[in-house]
């Protein structure tokens, strides 16, 4: 048997990897589903449909996974975050029809190697503490333009949290959240594709993959005390960057 559901076994292969690989990167960092996904499924599978699988398996497994951590979530320390982005948002989605996508995320991709590196040499990370609310605000627009123009909300505010000096509970509160709050927005504001028969039989085949994946790293998250925790998030920022970069 060389195909299963109508769709070869080689492609399915690449799909329930990418889900599986996404999803312990999202379950275990609570970020980078759509790198890491992406990076696997565009060896296999056309651009639309990993768009439209990154929306559709990226939105309900940030839903799922942020139920579980909702008494992390601190309102006071996410509102300024979610302004922001509400804000900065429709700014980034204005941009994606007149300014090319590929060298801002060239540059992100080397900005995370080069700070997830720095993370896992460096003995101990500055730490921000000035700003209070209004610099929360900031780092939350300019997420929110990354997001709209590029896709890649969740970048600044992972970072921005962990020079917080926030614990891994409280910086998860806040950003994977927010990441949702983003996600959902901007697809509003693009609109969705289409989901095509095609595209839904490849969503419904990524969903074992998806909630083993899911399942496993956020298993993986409740075994990683702080400093252990900070390394992966930083082993998952240089993985981010190397995908944007290759």
């Amino acid at each position: 048997m060389t195909a299963a559901f109508g769709v070869p076994l080689s492609t399915i292969a690449v799909l329930w990897a990418g889900a599986f690989v996404g999803a312990i990167a999202a379950g275990g960092a609570g970020f980078a589903f759509a790198l890491a996904a992406a990076a696997i499924w565009l060896h296999a599978l056309e651009p639309l449909q990993v768009t439209t699988l990154i929306v559709a398996c990226g939105s309900l497994l940030h839903v799922t996974l942020v139920w579980p951590i909702r008494r992390s979530i601190e309102r006071e320390r996410l509102t300024p975050f979610l302004i922001g982005a509400a804000l900065g948002i429709p700014v980034g989605v204005a941009f994606v029809s007149q300014v090319d996508p590929h060298p801002i995320k060239l540059a992100i991709g080397a900005g995370l190697c080069l700070y997830g590196a720095y993370t896992l040499l460096a003995p101990r990370l500055p730490r921000i503490e000035g700003g209070g609310r209004p610099a929360d605000a900031a780092v939350g627009f300019l997420g929110g333009v990354l997001g709209g123009a590029a896709g890649l909300s969740g970048v600044l505010p992972t970072i921005w949290t962990q020079l917080r000096g926030w614990p891994k509970a409280v910086a998860r509160g806040v950003y994977q959240p927010f990441i949702l709050f983003a996600h959902l927005l901007t697809l509003s504001l693009l609109g969705v594709a289409a989901i095509s028969g095609d595209g839904l039989k490849l969503f419904l085949l990524a969903l074992p993959p998806l909630a083993l994946g899911a399942w496993l790293g956020f298993a993986l998250y409740g075994k990683l005390d702080e400093a252990r925790f900070k390394q992966f998030l930083a082993l998952m920022l240089i993985a981010s960057g190397a995908a944007l970069l290759f």
